[in-house]
């Protein structure tokens, strides 16, 4: 005769004279049994493992599972379509040849539509290794974008590189247009008159940029170390403080204050390899640093180490 047995203290399924003895679970009648004793502890639990097995071996495509991918709730159904296999036998095909079930009938045009621009977000977001709450943020906007059809006649894959700039910037990581062009199909110009236009569709907003956004990616990806870094996040401070550089982008100030500090260290980068990385021309970099340069002596940390000295730093 079955018998249950609880163990209070620990809140789990134990036998009374073994409490530390494993438990041998029996798939078929459903039964947990005492590996001491025999005594059966627990009976009719639920499997909760998967009903079949896969192998690696076995044809590619053939999928023995019968619940389905994960329910995407952006989607009109929840994405709890049926898709049909292709036909093998004589059944599955009319007197044309033409296939009589397609899966084409079970998804409407909306939700495909909706499909390839996720899976376009998803694939930009993998280029500049982006985190899913990233994508998650810009497939939603995606939604809103395109269920208000605000912005008829613009390409989805505008609208898609347009949500995943809105996404970086309302989640604290901004990117330049440039790296979103660089992953995207679509001209920066483009990318830039849909995000205006999405931001006036949701009545949204983002945070305005500033150069701290930026500076740690920057200095990482030109190998610098943390003094420099700290040292050209002070300088920009400071210069959009003065209000010495009015006008300019954050990303060029940001560029051009990477460059002074880089200049005063031991580890010298030139203009030209700062621009790559920060996608700023060599000629916007030298008209930043030249309006900062003769303010140099109050830009710096005080705590500063200099390999070279303000006066010996280029005066382009």
């Amino acid at each position: 005769m079955a018998s249950s047995s609880r163990d209070l203290h620990l809140n789990k399924v134990c036998c009374y004279s073994h409490p530390d003895a494993p438990l041998i679970e029996d798939y078929r009648a459903g039964d947990m049994i005492c590996s001491e004793c025999g005594l059966v502890v627990g009976d009719r639990v639920i499997d909760v493992g998967s009903e079949w097995r896969t192998f690696s071996n076995e044809k590619a495509g053939v999928d023995p599972s019968r619940v389905g991918g994960p329910e995407n709730p952006l989607l009109s159904g929840g994405d709890l379509s049926t898709m049909i296999g292709p036909g093998t036998g004589p059944a599955s095909f009319d007197a044309f040849g033409t296939a009589k079930y397609q899966n084409r009938r079970t998804m409407s045009s909306s939700d495909r539509a909706l499909i390839a621009a996720f899976k376009e977000i998803s694939t930009m977001a993998d280029r500049i290794n982006l985190p899913k709450t990233i994508v998650d943020r810009a497939n939603n906007l995606f939604k809103q974008v395109h269920d208000g059809k605000n912005l008829k006649g613009r390409s989805n894959d505008a609208k898609a590189s347009a949500c995943l700039y809105i996404a970086c910037r309302q989640e604290g990581v901004p990117r330049t247009f440039k790296e979103i062009c660089a992953v995207s199909k679509i001209s920066k110009k483009e990318i830039g008159r849909c995000f205006k236009l999405t931001l006036k569709a949701l009545a949204t907003s983002v945070d305005l940029i500033t150069t701290a956004d930026f500076m740690s990616r920057f200095c990482a990806n030109l190998d610098l170390p943390n003094t420099v870094q700290r040292a050209a996040t002070h300088i920009a401070r400071k210069a959009v403080e003065m209000d010495i550089v009015p006008g300019r982008s954050p990303i060029s100030v940001a560029a051009a204050a990477i460059y002074m500090a880089s200049q005063a260290s031991d580890q010298k980068k030139t203009h030209k390899e700062i621009g790559d990385i920060a996608g700023v021309a060599d000629v916007t970099i030298r008209q930043s640093y030249r309006l900062m340069y003769p303010h140099a002596a109050e830009l710096f940390p005080e705590d500063f180490k200099y390999t070279t000295p303000i006066d010996q730093l280029p005066q382009m």
